[in-house]
């Protein structure tokens, strides 16, 4: 056995994801966003949580899912990339695991139509369930986070 990471488990588009515990701040329910012009199309808004404006983004569409209605399982993760905070809009938040590092493995080329770069790896966990982890500093490229910040201002 390896070291273990702490996982938040989330689904989208019938698929199950993780991002480790220590990049996330909280989960929120949906709420009333404000657009924000000139901003690529996944980028849904600004919240303003607890006096801290947001940019709030919708995964599905990152990846070039098809949208989906908002239900009430839609939760938003609020995860720190750097300095900034992002909340990712996702179909639900599931629970907490413990993924043993050695079960992650460097994903392949195209996983559920999602390129390598936004992947940190897909770890087994049990005989039939794999979890694909994000890389967030991709999710987020640098130029993005730019635009990001420049919505902070």
């Amino acid at each position: 056995m390896g070291e273990e990471v702490k996982v938040i488990v989330f689904a989208l588009a019938h698929e199950e994801y993780g991002v480790e515990v220590e990049k996330v701040r909280t989960i929120e329910r949906m709420q009333p966003m404000t657009r924000v012009p000139k901003t690529p199309a996944f980028i849904k808004g600004v919240i303003n949580l607890r006096g801290v404006v947001v940019p709030v983004l919708d995964l599905r569409g990152r990846f070039g899912f098809a949208e989906a209605e908002y239900t009430d399982n839609t939760r938003i993760i609020i995860v720190a990339v750097g300095d900034i905070e992002v909340g990712l809009i996702v179909d639900s938040a599931n629970d907490v695991i413990d993924v043993d590092t050695d079960a992650i493995e460097d994903p392949p080329e195209i996983v559920g139509g999602i390129k390598a770069k936004y992947l940190r790896g897909i770890a087994k966990i049990g005989d039939d369930r794999l979890l694909i982890l994000l890389n967030l500093s991709e999710v987020l490229n640098k130029s993005e986070i730019i635009q990001l910040e420049q919505i902070e201002e």
